[in-house]
């Protein structure tokens, strides 16, 4: 358990499992709200992960993604397979969310094993190359650990760990903040977006891990010097998290790779009547993730 000087969720955040702390909410849309739905182009069928005991799915907690997307006119498919040639033949985007070695009845230990096999994970790389787009989205532990083998397919490490930073959070969720202001958002067409309207100024992360990119890999969400990783299994060390993130995108290949260290900020949810995720008042992350899917399927640059 955390000690007092943390906020209450995150001090509930470390005894409550993942499963039961966040339950998927349509919630309250933020005042500005985003911009309306793009014009209908190719590029638009999006493979959605759920054969790798997923926490997130597109009729569980990632509903709301799935929905925001869809009225933007993405064709969302869940995916029950194992990755292969064929699996991801005929589709443009693939979104990979808080997919475990095993389901939320087992240890700990036995969640942090690899999610994909070593053919899964060349057939996700193979394809990225030849020119497909990935949105892999992975939290702490035991996420990172079972996500690692395609982060190194992709050059992109995961600390694994929880991440924090007490100097730049929300004055209003106390969570993580990245905003135009304190210098933690990266400058990418993700975050300057296609419009005005489009820009994104503020996004909140609900703790999750920290990542680093290969070379050429831009940060969309910087983490501060006094950012730090509370490390596996008991959060009882810390690593500094300096010049990581927990967000970035890249190019591989003939294809775009967008990587999140956190998935509650991508979808809608609640716990104990907080909203939380992207339907949090005076934040952008619903245009976030309008933006990051612009780019994957070709329409941003």
């Amino acid at each position: 358990m955390r000690s007092s000087r943390r906020p209450f969720r995150h001090r509930l955040a470390a005894f409550v499992p993942l499963v039961l702390l966040l339950a998927c909410s349509s919630a309250s849309t933020p005042s500005d709200g985003p911009a309306g739905p793009s014009p209908q182009v190719s590029g638009r069928r999006v493979l959605f992960d759920e054969a790798h005991h997923n926490l997130h799915t597109s009729g569980g907690r990632y509903k709301p993604f799935a929905e925001l997307i869809t009225e933007d006119g993405y064709t969302v498919t869940p995916n029950t397979a194992p990755f292969s040639a064929d699996t991801l033949q005929g589709f443009d985007v693939l979104v990979i969310s808080n997919a475990r070695g095993a389901g939320q009845e087992v240890p700990m230990e036995e969640r942090s094993r690899p999610a994909f096999t070593t053919a899964e994970v060349e057939a996700v790389g193979d394809w990225v190359e030849a020119g497909g787009a990935l949105l892999l989205i992975a939290d702490h532990y035991p996420i990172g650990s079972a996500n690692r083998p395609l982060g190194d397919r992709l050059g992109v490490s995961m600390s694994n760990g929880w991440t924090e930073d007490p100097a730049n959070r929300d004055p209003v969720l106390q969570d993580l903040l990245f905003s135009r202001d304190n210098g933690l958002l990266g400058d990418h067409p993700i975050t300057r977006g296609r419009s005005p309207q489009e820009r994104i100024g503020r996004v909140v992360s609900f703790l999750g891990q920290s990542l680093a990119g290969p070379p050429g890999s831009v940060p969309l969400l910087r983490l501060a010097p006094s950012a730090v990783d509370e490390l596996p299994p008991d959060r009882k060390q810390s690593v500094s998290a300096a010049g990581r993130s927990q967000g970035l995108a890249m190019t591989l290949g003939k294809g775009r790779v967008v990587v999140m260290g956190e998935a509650a900020m991508l979808t809608s949810q609640t716990f104990d009547g907080m909203v939380l995720g992207f339907d949090s008042p005076g934040i952008d992350n619903r245009q976030l993730v309008l933006n990051i899917l612009h780019w994957l399927s070709g329409e941003l640059d």
